[in-house]
């Protein structure tokens, strides 16, 4: 199933600055979650972020944050408990969800929303872990249960559909 603009809503989950640091290619991790969220924004998908604990961890790195129409402190990790599901705009049957940690926050929270009736895709690519091992077996793990494995250049396409797309030439600088 592809990616509809139409019909999803990105979130990103946890991208707190004094995490950051201990994830693995964290640097790459916030830069393609920043890039996921600026295509994300040029297509009219509203994008929607979660802080762990911010009174302990801190807020969201800047560059996320001004991405975020909202944010959403939570404590547990799975952001549903906090209410990230009745956050979502009504209408929007999927969500894409990076961050991290890929096997903690970003896991049960698209646990939760699967749980819910959501359709989950997990970008990869801008979703991260201190150790690899954790990214892969939270991938794997999140495809068993029926997320989709998507790339930030997937979602974009997708979300696109199309070179005759509107955006297409400002979507395309940010991809290359």
């Amino acid at each position: 199933m592809l990616l509809n603009a139409e019909d999803s809503v990105l979130v990103l989950v946890d991208l707190q600055a004094r995490l950051m640091p201990a994830i693995h290619e964290g640097e790459r991790v916030v830069r393609e979650s920043v890039r996921l969220a600026s295509i994300a924004a040029l297509l009219g998908v509203p994008v929607i972020g979660t802080e762990q604990s911010p009174a302990s961890l801190g807020e969201n790195l800047a560059d996320v944050r001004k991405l975020c129409g909202l944010t959403l402190a939570k404590d547990h990790f799975d952001g549903c408990e906090d209410g990230l599901a009745e956050a979502l705009p009504a209408g929007r049957k999927t969500v894409a969800i990076a961050g991290c940690e890929a096997h903690v926050c970003v896991l049960q929270t698209a646990m939760g929303l699967l749980r819910r009736g959501f359709g989950v895709s997990l970008v990869a690519d801008a979703t991260g872990s201190r150790q690899p091992a954790s990214h892969a077996a939270a991938v794997e793990r999140l495809r068993q249960a029926g997320a989709t494995v998507v790339t930030v250049e997937m979602a974009a396409f997708e979300w696109m559909r199309s070179s005759r797309h509107a955006r297409f030439r400002e979507v395309l600088a940010l991809v290359r």
